[in-house]
C-alpha cells in the first residue's frame, strides 16, 4: 500500500506544480525560476539521501537518476539567472569583464 500511496502523492504534487506555473504571467518565469534555486538544492539533497538509503539494485538506479537530474536542474538554473543578470549590465560593463 506504501506503492500506491507515494505514487498518489507524486501525482498529486504534479499536477499542483502545473497548476501554480500555469497561471504564472509569462514576464514572470525567469525571475521566479532563477529565485528558486535554493529548491533544487533540497530536491538534489533529498535524493542523495534516498540514494544513500537505497537496497536494491532497483533503487540505487532510481537514486542515482534523481541525483543527476537533480544536480542538473541545479546547475541550470544558476546558468539562467546568471544570463538573465547579464542582460541587465550596460554594455560598457559588458566590456570591461575578461571573457
Amino acid at each position: 500500500m506504501e506503492g500506491v500511496i507515494a505514487l498518489y502523492i507524486v501525482m498529486l504534487a504534479a499536477f499542483t506544480g502545473y497548476e501554480v506555473i500555469a497561471r504564472v504571467p509569462v514576464i514572470l518565469h525567469t525571475p521566479l525560476m532563477s529565485g528558486s534555486n535554493f529548491v533544487h538544492g533540497i530536491v538534489l539533497v533529498g535524493a542523495m539521501v534516498a540514494l544513500g538509503r537505497a537496497d536494491t539494485f532497483a533503487e540505487q538506479v532510481i537514486g542515482f537518476i534523481g541525483v543527476v537530474l537533480g544536480a542538473g536542474n541545479a546547475v541550470g538554473g544558476y546558468v539562467v539567472t546568471e544570463r538573465m543578470l547579464e542582460m541587465f549590465k550596460s554594455s560598457g560593463q559588458k566590456k570591461k569583464e575578461p571573457a
